[in-house]
């Protein structure tokens, strides 16, 4: 914990976008009511993975299902450490029989990467870093996401008619200003869209030619502060504790790791302290995964992941803070916040537990949350604290009073968002 436990830490922010274009709110607007463009070309690492062993590796190290992949599918990439807790997820995309990318946070990439080297596996890969730790290029890839009610009317003017049929994080191969582009269906946003994948040598036209499209439907750039709090409402933790710390059997991987990694500078912070880091650690059945698990195959943690199904106690709730308490505690106005902290919930003081992901969310009038909580405090209209506050760390006991305001908040689903909730997840296939 004392790697990683740092109070105050600042949250991550997008690199090269800019943090507002037209202001966060409106941004944040736009998705809901019009078309927003999001660019996703400098904020993910991506790694290539390629040659006949890639598939058999994918296989042993992560719990999806690959008899029923297809090329040009996507899915969302579920790697579990021994203890069945997950490692971190990604964007897991098949261009070829023998070929994936991964694209996410750089976990889930060297979980996969040290198995490869280690392992005897007849496979190659290849990883472009996010433009945070870039020092020397471009990216390899742009990424651009249309996304909201008028996503799919931009799309048809921009290309001159609808796209080939394709089904839900499936792709196609298409061609825009004369330059050929992946068209992922895919929705961050709780609507109906599309990625669009492609050489960042083409970025500037492709843009150009969607941003054309989009001139009389209002389309607006979202800047990096308002890209963010999307997962809030689509009901996805974005950045869970690698469960690496502890087990013995994974000392020679944390060996491998660098300590200027992800998993060991992504900080910790907030209310909620425990000592022991196995506390931050969580179960893919935690996070809704549990449609896209697949044990038809052997994997590392497999065993313990099915033992988990019908033994973990908390599940995934968005939380709606009080405004007046917001009020309280923030000041006049809806200024913006954003944290990843962990910050503790309460239920009449007890341990109800934990926030991950906190955000202002303008058109909602107030901060939302994205928690996991007991599955006793877990029911719609529940109210619940959350404590807000950082925690020093060790040093200090876990339950001491620090004089921290509470704010009270409702339970409500996760996603918030009946379409994600009730369509846009029931599409997604293990």
């Amino acid at each position: 914990m004392n790697l990683l436990w740092k109070p105050g830490a600042a949250p991550w922010s997008v690199p090269v976008v800019k943090p507002e274009y037209t202001g966060w709110g409106d941004e944040q607007e736009a998705w809901r009511s019009g078309v927003a463009l999001f660019d996703l070309s400098y904020h993910m690492s991506d790694t290539v993975f390629e040659g006949p062993d890639s598939t058999r590796l994918l296989q042993a190290v992560s719990a999806n299902n690959y008899e029923n992949f297809a090329v040009d599918q996507a899915k969302q990439f579920i790697p579990v450490a021994p203890d069945g807790n997950i490692i971190v997820d990604g964007i897991l995309l098949r261009e070829a029989e023998h070929r994936y990318t991964l694209s996410g946070v750089p976990a889930a990439q060297s979980w996969v990467k040290y198995h490869a080297e280690t392992g005897g596996y007849n496979v190659q890969f290849s990883t472009d870093p996010d433009s945070s730790v870039r020092t020397d290029s471009d990216p390899a890839l742009f990424r651009y996401q249309i996304q909201g009610p008028l996503a799919m009317d931009l799309v048809e003017r921009a290309f001159g008619g609808p796209l080939p049929t394709t089904k839900f994080f499936h792709s196609t191969i298409v061609t825009l200003a004369g330059k050929q582009v992946r068209a992922l269906r895919h929705g961050m946003a709780g609507q109906a869209g599309y990625e669009f994948i492609g050489d960042y040598r083409d970025s500037g036209v492709v843009k150009e030619a969607l941003m054309n499209a989009g001139e009389p439907f209002g389309l607006t750039l979202v800047g990096g502060l308002a890209y963010f709090t999307n997962g809030i409402e689509s009901g996805w933790i974005p950045t869970p504790t690698p469960a690496i710390y502890t087990d013995p059997s994974l000392a020679h991987y944390r060996t491998w790791l660098s300590l200027f990694s992800y998993e060991g500078q992504k900080p910790l912070n907030g209310s909620y302290f425990s000592p022991n880091i196995e506390d931050y650690y969580l179960s893919p059945w935690e996070l809704g995964y549990g449609r896209s698990l697949s044990f038809n195959h052997d994997f590392i943690g497999r065993d313990a992941l099915l033992a988990a199904k019908d033994t973990v106690t908390r599940t995934r709730v968005t939380l709606v803070f009080n405004l007046d308490d917001v009020r309280s505690v923030f000041g006049d106005g809806l200024d913006y916040h954003l944290t990843y902290a962990r910050h503790r919930i309460e239920n009449h003081g007890e341990l109800a537990g934990m926030t991950f992901w906190t955000s202002s969310i303008a058109p909602m009038g107030t901060i939302m949350s994205l928690a996991l909580v007991d599955k006793k405090f877990a029911e719609p209209g529940s109210e619940v604290t959350v404590v807000w506050g950082e925690h020093p760390g060790e040093g200090t006991d876990t339950d001491a009073d620090l004089g921290f305001p509470r704010i009270r908040a409702t339970v409500q689903a996760s996603p918030l968002d009946d379409f994600a909730r009730t369509q846009y997840r029931s599409n997604v296939t293990v």
